[in-house]
């Protein structure tokens, strides 16, 4: 069994049930002995869904799947399926037919339209989805709906993972509570471009979809969006956002609403906690790291730098060996290929500074940086010297581990 990443949460949260929702899962030995490999959430009728997706041009046939539905069902849910073992991307037209078996059998075992059914799958690229193993299931997990809790659910999605990720939040809209508690997996392939990664995110709000979508878009940029373990977009990035409409509140139909002021920023809160889980379990990570970059021409250009920095496997190799090797971020900010002062240019460790003006702060004392990359957070600031741009993205370093789980993956 895999050593829990040292960067993980004590314990598994406390997670809010969400009305309208029921979980089951079950082992049908999609890849994995032993273990759950599929994961059903049913959704009451008239729940809305919101999705974003990889802008990988390799995308899974689920991850085309779930686009096609998201449009011709007007964004309207009943059911997500997901399977982990098996990514279903790069198998051609089998890969197609494969996910449309699925949502036939599940529409018929669930009672929908089959663009009200979602699917997704992560685990091993290029290898035919053995979808008869999900579809045979289907009736019998239905008859046991409500069994699972969110962190079965979240175990159920697991591939190198070493931690099931989840997390809950409850705010008001109008003076009722409404909860949101959501779902994510991943660990390595992590690179922000949508965001192998999947979140699966529930509230029982009620909302219009299209102000769902709007809200999860703004969300995702902030979140798993800025986030990356090893700089690859994986084939299958998917992030649902299901709303089923129970709470007793007059329907959001406006992202502008004042009322949903609270929930967006509760929301976001959520996004950000699941995404940096997913950094916190990156492939051999020993230590957790947020890069903030400032004084860029504007917050798009100081994320280029920041994720710059942040995928550089120099810096992430040399904070893993607890090395505070400042000239390898002046690297990283140069290649960035946007605007930035050398001679203004200023980095942080932990707190102090290292270097500015062009070159290494005269007498600056090395021990308390030193002490701080001994730390599993570290912390880096970079302001390069142009105008008022900033923007914060999180990383891990890059270790011997991130080799040895790579090179075993297929096995």
């Amino acid at each position: 069994m895999t050593d829990i990443s040292p960067l993980a949460p004590k314990q598994f949260p406390e997670i809010s049930p969400v009305s309208g929702v029921r979980f089951v899962t079950r082992g049908v030995g999609v890849k994995y002995k032993d273990r759950t490999d599929l994961m059903v959430a049913e959704l009451v009728e008239g729940s809305s869904i919101a999705g974003v997706f990889t802008k990988s041009l390799t995308a899974s046939a689920p991850v085309d799947a779930c686009r096609a539905a998201l449009k011709a069902g007007k964004g309207q849910a009943r059911c997500m399926i997901v399977n982990s073992g098996n990514a279903n991307a790069f198998t051609g037209k089998k890969g197609s037919a494969s996910v449309e078996r699925i949502v036939t059998a599940a529409a018929d075992v669930f009672n929908c339209t089959p663009e009200e059914i979602f699917t997704a799958s992560t685990g091993v690229i290029g290898q035919p989805l053995p979808d008869s193993k999900i579809t045979n299931a289907l009736a019998e997990m239905k008859d046991h709906l409500g069994e699972a809790d969110f962190e079965a659910a979240a175990k159920a999605i697991m591939t190198t993972d070493t931690f099931p990720k989840a997390a809950s939040k409850t705010v008001q809209i109008n003076g009722v509570d409404v909860v949101i508690s959501g779902i994510a997996k991943g660990s390595g392939m992590i690179a922000p471009d949508m965001a192998t990664m999947l979140s699966f995110i529930f509230t029982d709000a009620k909302i219009a979809p299209d102000v769902l979508q709007a809200v999860l878009r703004d969300a995702t940029d902030k979140s798993f969006n800025a986030i990356t373990v090893d700089s690859d977009t994986s084939t299958s990035d998917t992030v649902l956002f299901a709303a089923t409409n129970q709470a007793a509140h007059d329907e959001i139909t406006s992202y502008d609403d004042a009322a949903l002021s609270d929930f967006k920023a509760a929301f976001e809160e959520l996004m950000i906690d699941l995404a940096q889980q997913v950094v916190r379990d990156g492939e051999g990570a020993s230590k957790f790291i947020t890069v903030t970059v400032t004084g860029a021409e504007n917050d798009k250009a100081a994320k280029t730098i920041a994720l710059a920095i942040a995928n550089s496997p120099l810096v992430k190799t040399a904070i893993a060996g607890e090395d505070a090797n400042w000239g390898r971020v002046v690297m990283a900010v140069g290649k960035a290929g946007e605007k930035a002062d050398r001679d203004k240019l200023q980095i942080s460790m932990g707190g102090v500074m290292i270097a500015g003006e062009g070159e290494a702060v005269d007498d600056y004392d090395e021990g308390p940086v030193a002490a701080h990359m001994k730390g599993q957070e570290i912390d880096v600031l970079v302001d390069v010297g142009i105008a008022t741009g900033k923007a914060t993205v999180w990383t891990c370093d890059l270790t011997h581990g991130y080799i040895t789980i790579n090179a075993d993956y297929r096995s």
